[in-house]
């Protein structure tokens, strides 16, 4: 088998197919089954390697891109049944031509996207031209077209995407061409990868940007779905504490950092840095075996053990701490495949950790028959008698670790979860949705709290819900059971239960402006959001104890300098 090139697609709905390209020049197909592909036949072989494959609407023929050319191939009689060259028109071209992105529409069109920076329009069948636009003087990497056909967006290496319309040659009438209508800037380097929704034109840079543009004439103006959204981190923890032993574990792609925070014997006055007295240190790395990505970790609040999952295995280790040293031991965890808590099926499975150093199976905890998607987020109260599980299709089953049952389902809300935590003091379930709602809910009561059905009745500031990057953690401080801590990537907040919400009017980031009034004025005008700003990109927020708070930051120039220099263009008076 050829190595794969760059290209995988998959047949129109339902999904039974994909096919893959390599670079021997062959195209495979695979069927779909359940747990996996299984490899069916090979399509027509021909020189050159395969950078971009398209499926027709109707699943009965493939458009593969190469160098110089692409070919359309019957599905059906697996032969190349047109072969067309994209460059022929190009006088003396002394450079390759790579078609780096294709897209073969229900009118047979085939458009194609290359190395010249054209957007091509072809007739397959007539192995013609209809049209060609030069829409970047560098190449264009990425294409995808919308569901009616009629709008497509590209990316480009120049960080640029362009939007392309469908559009009528007279107003009323019935002959239509392809139109660059709208260049947008929002990249730095790169755009590989485009997408086109019915709302909405998204793109992702080499920058590490996900960006959101709404199309103005699919959304209300001046609304939430109106405003433009980018995203540079991914909305789950990448970093988790042992709040005892002060460890910070962090999460890479392919390894995990163990480190210990230093500490300050000095006082000062908020705003101050103090000198440490004891720096941090890096205590060990554990690398990953094997080629799979590490999707989730956590280190135990002693820190004394430390566990990981791939999409296949789950991994637990011992720690010890032997004076300046570290070991790590590995634990066989329960079962042959090595299950961890939550599982790729709708089960949990609830492990004892035993010392000097092992792990038994004490119960796998199922949620009532009907939900079949997989467990995505854990919270277990600090009492250790309740367990919250959230499941892919944004259900939230709350179990009772005492008698290993089922206790109750929080009511069904349209909307993913982001974060959610129990109270230790209260057991009562926070959840933060992506939409940026809060809700309160009681386990023991199975219901919504008097606080959480206040705050739907007046709804959160319009400040807050705008908001772009989603809560990612939540935690409570032990000093004052009504303050909820939470954190995105952009803002610390600290909320105040015991304070009213504020308003629109309002503002809704308002300590510097409570400074500066007299006591009675401030009073009147305390609401129940106090948020900081100063850490940005935030990754992680915990309180170690009492009078102690650990905050991670990540700044975005820290990687951004390792990335390769952009393409340099030229700009008018330099």
């Amino acid at each position: 088998m050829g190595r794969v090139a760059s290209e995988i697609g998959f047949a129109n709905a339902p999904l039974t197919a994909s096919e893959i390209g390599c670079e021997d020049g062959s195209v495979k197909i695979f069927q779909v089954v359940p747990g996996g592909i299984q490899f069916e036949r090979n399509l027509d072989r021909r020189k050159g390697r395969v950078l971009c494959l398209s499926w027709h609407p109707s699943d009965t023929h493939i458009v593969a891109g190469s160098i110089d050319f692409f070919r359309v191939i019957d599905v059906t009689s697996g032969q190349t049944v047109q072969r067309i060259m994209v460059n022929h028109r190009v006088e003396k071209a002394k450079r390759e031509c790579v078609v780096w992105a294709i897209a073969l529409l229900s009118s047979g069109t085939v458009v194609s996207a290359d190395s010249f920076g054209r957007v091509q329009f072809w007739d397959w069948e007539q192995g013609t031209l209809a049209e060609s636009h030069t829409v970047s003087t560098s190449a264009v990497l990425s294409l995808a077209v919308s569901q009616k056909e009629d709008s497509m967006i590209v990316g480009t290496s120049t960080g640029a995407t362009y939007h392309l319309q469908l559009l009528p040659v007279r107003l009323g009438g019935l002959e239509k061409r392809w139109v660059r209508t709208k260049p947008f800037q929002f990249h730095s380097h790169d755009v590989r990868a485009v997408a086109h929704s019915p709302t909405a034109l998204i793109s992702g840079g080499l920058d590490a940007q996900l960006v959101i543009r709404p199309l103005m004439e699919k959304v209300q103006k001046k609304s939430y779905d109106a405003a433009l959204r980018k995203f540079t981190f991914p909305h789950r923890r990448l970093v988790s504490c042992a709040r005892k032993a002060r460890l910070l574990l962090f999460q890479f792609s392919q390894y995990l950092e163990l480190w210990r925070l230093g500490s300050t014997e000095e006082t000062g006055k908020d705003g101050e840095v103090l000198p440490l007295c004891r720096m941090p240190e890096h205590l060990v790395q554990l690398k990953s075996k094997g080629p799979e990505h590490i999707y989730c970790s956590c280190v135990s609040p002693c820190g004394t053990w430390l566990g990981y999952s791939t999409a296949s295995r789950f991994q637990l280790y011992r720690v010890r701490c032997d004076g300046d040293g570290v070991s790590l031991r590995k634990v066989r965890a329960w079962g042959a495949a090595g299950a961890g808590l939550a599982t790729v099926t709708r089960s949990v499975h609830v492990l004892q950790l035993l010392e000097p150093g092992g792990c038994k199976h004490l119960h796998t905890l199922r949620p009532p028959s009907g939900c079949s998607e997989a467990v995505y987020l854990l919270a277990p109260s600090a009492d250790g008698h309740w367990l919250a599980a959230v499941t892919g299709d944004w259900a939230i089953h709350i179990y009772n670790l005492k008698c290993f049952k089922h206790h109750c389902v929080v009511p069904n809300y349209d909307c993913a979860v982001s974060a959610l935590a129990i109270h230790p003091s209260t057991n009562n379930l926070v959840i933060a949705y992506s939409d940026q709602q809060l809700f309160e809910f009681s386990i023991p009561e199975k219901q919504y709290t008097s606080w959480s059905r206040a705050v739907q009745s007046r709804g959160l500031h319009r400040a807050w819900l705008e908001r772009d990057s989603p809560i990612t953690h939540i935690t409570f401080n032990p000093k004052n059971p009504s303050h909820i801590l939470l954190h995105d990537t952009y803002l610390l907040c600290v909320l105040d239960k015991s304070l009213p919400l504020p308003d629109d009017s309002a503002l809704l980031m308002n300590q510097s402006t409570l400074k500066q009034l007299p006591e009675t004025a401030r009073k009147r005008q305390l609401h129940a959001f106090k948020i900081c700003k100063k850490f940005q990109p935030l990754l992680f927020m915990d309180l170690l104890d009492k009078n102690c708070l650990v905050v991670v930051e990540r700044p975005i120039m820290d990687f951004k300098t390792q990335l390769p220099l952009p393409v340099q263009q030229k700009k008018f008076g330099t």
